[in-house]
């Protein structure tokens, strides 16, 4: 075989050792599996769905230009939206869709998750924090979309905080079985442990992927929603970076789109399908503020 063959080999068995071991067993539940390693071959699509948002914008700037003066004016949505990143990714992953959504009339608002790579527990509770300024600034809930690591976030909060969030969308989030993701992303994760174990603070520890911040973050992420929290989760079946079965929740309003994981936060066919679960639960909570008032 020779000596760069074998050391091919042990690297291969390593990598295999990290991805089945990191993680603890009850984030990877039965039922539910890593993408196949071939599988991220299809986040390729990622520079058709950019293409696909630039010939958007370009049509979207024309139209607005060639309407008259007093037409140009976009109605102001009552909804503040909090955007909130997926793993080892900012505030920045989610700048199209910001763009687009304030487009629609939404006053969107970043995070502050300048990289999501830190401990869970302590990215939600940050999270909260944003929440309570933003909700006490526009002096009403909150509706939150969340891409991947973003939306398991979010849907914590979300039943942790009913009186901040009246709905939530989330993107290619596997609440139901975290660990069902990527190996590539697995690796990423020991990564973070490695450096965490050299005194790098504010990155994911051992803690937090395998230990009791773990089996938390997961077990809150499967509590009952709030009955008056809307909750819709985008998924699809495309997805190469996790198992696309662990992001359709029992109690979601699932919506299958035709996207990759990455895509899937600036593709416009799906910022389509965000606008329309956002208004959604705009309009039905104008409705049960309505019915409170006949009372």
């Amino acid at each position: 075989m020779g000596r760069i063959g074998a050391e091919l080999v042990l690297l291969r068995r390593n990598v295999i050792a990290v991805s089945t071991s990191t993680l603890a067993s009850f984030l990877l539940p039965e039922g539910f599996a890593r993408p196949a390693v071939a599988a991220v071959l299809r986040e390729g699509s990622l520079v058709a769905e950019a293409g696909r948002y630039a010939l958007h914008s370009v049509g979207q700037r024309r139209e607005r230009r060639s309407a008259p003066y007093t037409g140009r004016q976009t109605t102001r949505e009552a909804d503040p939206v909090l955007l909130v990143p997926g793993f080892m990714a900012g505030d920045s992953s989610l700048t199209f869709m910001s763009r687009s959504l304030r487009a629609q009339g939404y006053r969107t608002y970043r995070s502050h998750i300048r990289a999501n790579v830190g401990c869970t527990l302590n990215a939600a509770a940050q999270l909260e924090a944003r929440l309570e300024s933003i909700a006490i600034r526009r002096g009403s809930r909150v509706q939150i979309v969340g891409h991947s690591l973003g939306g398991m976030l979010a849907r914590g909060i979300a039943v942790r905080r009913p009186d901040l969030v009246s709905g939530i969308v989330t993107l290619g989030s596997p609440m139901l079985a975290p660990g069902a993701h990527h190996r590539a992303l697995t690796a990423g994760v020991d990564v973070l442990i490695r450096l965490s174990r050299a005194g790098i603070p504010g990155l994911m520890s051992e803690e937090c992927v395998a230990g009791g911040c773990a089996r938390q973050s997961f077990e809150e992420s499967q509590e009952p929603m709030p009955h008056d929290v809307s909750f819709t989760s985008i998924f699809s079946k495309r997805d190469g970076i996790v198992d696309w079965r662990a992001c359709v929740g029992p109690t979601a309003h699932a919506i299958e789109v035709t996207a990759s994981h990455i895509g899937m936060a600036l593709d416009p066919r799906v910022i389509d399908h965000v606008v329309g679960s956002l208004r959604r639960t705009a309009q039905t909570s104008v409705l049960e503020v309505d019915r409170g008032v006949s009372a």
